[in-house]
């Protein structure tokens, strides 16, 4: 149980920042031209919480039997690489088909590579709290 604790605070904190990071102070300029946008005033944090957590808890819970004996962060990159793509895929491609997006390409790259580091710096830090916490 401390494991899927940690490992879902792990998320949370993970996406958090690199989210934020990808949408407040890298690519402002990216997500200020996307029609379907919420104002800032609008937009219902709650949400966005609320899916971190559901994913935490399934990611976390799900990597202890993906790592079996041996968890490490080599497992865990190899996790969560994997998942980062099966969740990743729907935001970079089916949402740039699917919504107004000003430049599908570039939706593409930024959404792509924000979403594949997030998972992947959350896998190898997963890997290593699953290695330590039992």
């Amino acid at each position: 149980m401390k494991r899927i604790i940690f490992g879902t605070l792990l998320f949370i904190g993970i996406t958090f920042l690199i989210q934020a990071l990808s949408h407040f102070a890298i690519n402002v300029g990216h997500y200020a031209k996307i029609p379907h946008m919420r104002p800032d005033d609008e937009v219902i944090f709650a949400l966005g919480f609320l899916t971190m957590t559901l994913q935490g808890i399934v990611l976390s819970y799900l990597y202890g039997f993906f790592s079996k004996d041996a968890p490490n962060w080599k497992n865990g990159l190899t996790y969560a690489f994997l998942m980062g793509l099966f969740f990743v895929s729907y935001t970079a491609f089916t949402e740039a088909g699917k919504y107004q997006v000003p430049d599908v390409l570039r939706w593409i790259l930024v959404e792509g590579t924000a979403g594949l580091i997030q998972f992947c710096v959350f896998g190898i830090l997963l890997g290593e709290v699953f290695s330590r916490v039992k």
